[in-house]
């Protein structure tokens, strides 16, 4: 099936919420193979899973441990983190069938999955430099060609949490990447982005919200990371 940039721009016009807009992005594309990077409670997972009757495998890659080397808010300890990890399963418990739960970093369960065998990855795991570039490195071998690789907090300003923790980098770093393996991406509302890994089309970046700035981190780093909105 074909889906177009006509195609995404109806979707993100017409998306009432970040499930809203998956939702129709995954029913016109088809896509019955996805992976979701990133699950924590799996709140997302089961809103996908409850309305996307055509997937067939889900895989959720999330380590639901405590990492000494993420600085992020979210990371809890390990007791908090097995309470998340039965709450998503919990969540989950109806798509038993179709779920595929990984648990571990991406580099640690990657390879579970055949190369070549997702329709669409979604991406919203560690987001800083190190882990975006590991994510996206990571799974972009496991799409088909044509497939998709989506994320979240594709925020415009790399102050998501202030200065006491790593800076966000999946914007503009997924830029990059794009332009790295040559596939269009689209900046999507709700800080959601797409890439379409057809390299065939060549790099570039289309911003369908009208609301990114230049993509050099040196601009973003000289501004305060008080009060920067993120939406």
């Amino acid at each position: 099936m074909t889906f177009t940039q006509d195609d995404l721009t109806t979707v993100a016009s017409d998306a009432g919420s970040r499930l809203d807009l998956w939702v129709d992005v995954i029913t016109r594309t088809q896509s019955r193979r996805i992976a979701e990077i990133g699950v924590f409670r799996g709140a997302f997972a089961e809103e996908i899973l409850g309305r996307c009757d055509e997937i067939t495998d889900y895989y959720m890659i999330d380590p639901w441990r405590h990492l000494e080397d993420w600085n992020k808010p979210a990371n809890k300890g390990d007791q908090v983190f097995d309470k998340i990890f039965q709450e998503a399963m919990d969540r989950t418990a109806a798509f038993e069938d179709r779920r595929r739960v990984l648990r571990g970093r991406t580099t640690e369960v990657i390879d579970q999955i055949p190369d070549g065998h997702l329709d669409l990855a979604y991406v919203d795991g560690d987001h800083t430099l190190r882990g975006i570039a590991i994510d996206l490195i990571q799974v972009y071998g496991k799409i088909r060609p044509n497939g998709w690789l989506a994320g979240d907090d594709f925020a415009r300003r790399i102050w998501q949490h202030g200065q006491d923790f790593e800076p966000t980098m999946v914007f503009p770093f997924a830029v990059y990447f794009a332009e790295a393996v040559g596939c269009p991406i689209y900046a999507l509302p709700f800080t959601q982005f797409l890439i379409e890994k057809d390299p065939s089309r060549g790099f570039s970046f289309t911003d369908l919200t009208g609301t990114y700035p230049a993509t050099d981190v040196l601009s973003q780093f000289r501004q305060a990371p008080q009060g920067i909105p993120q939406g």
